[in-house]
């Protein structure tokens, strides 16, 4: 696998769980803080199955979270130099 098949979206959930963690925050406040359902946050943190959501949800997370957008996109560089 090269860096442009990289998945994005294990990254961008990986982030999400790190930060609604360290916010101290559950997935069921969060999902109502963003309005979607707890059960779509729960997929999106998930370590299964495919993931996909838009820009929106993201910003959204992001919002609730108070953290910067970018901020779930970091890549862990350690883990991206095992690809």
């Amino acid at each position: 696998m090269n860096k442009y098949e990289y998945n994005i979206y294990e990254q961008i959930s990986r982030n999400i769980k790190k930060y609604r963690k360290e916010a101290g925050m559950t997935q069921a406040v969060l999902s109502e803080k963003v309005g979607l359902s707890h059960e779509f946050i729960r997929r999106i943190e998930s370590k299964k199955g495919v993931k996909t959501f838009s820009v929106d949800t993201v910003w959204k997370i992001s919002v609730a979270l108070n953290i910067d957008p970018g901020k779930l996109f970091e890549i862990d560089i350690d883990e991206f130099k095992e690809i």
